[in-house]
């Protein structure tokens, strides 16, 4: 089973990738955050395997906060979820740590 911490500003973003993602046999959605800050301090609790990381967030950015994940909880993978294409966007999330970077 591999756990996914979903974490996006929008909360309809969030529960469209819970609906996605429900329909899996192999994954769990253990946790819907609005925040960088609050994804750190959910992840002790809820112990995901990936987060689905939005880049643009509210007080810590997205790649602020992967890099603050990769640093604190290394066996935690963060893939980048965002609406920005800009290589600039990509190569910032990919050397904060993230495992790989998907487009909204």
């Amino acid at each position: 089973m591999i756990r996914v911490l979903i974490c996006d500003d929008q909360l309809v973003v969030c529960e469209g990738l819970r609906t996605i993602l429900s329909g899996a046999p192999d994954i769990e959605v253990v946790g819907i955050v609005t925040s960088g800050t609050r994804a750190l301090e959910l992840i002790p609790q809820a112990k995901p395997d990936v987060v689905l990381m939005d880049l643009k967030l509210p007080g810590m950015n997205g790649i602020a906060a992967t890099r603050a994940i990769r640093a604190q909880f290394p066996d935690v993978r963060v893939l980048a979820l965002t609406t920005y294409d800009a290589d600039e966007w990509v190569f910032d999330a990919i050397r904060s740590g993230a495992a790989g970077y998907l487009l909204k």
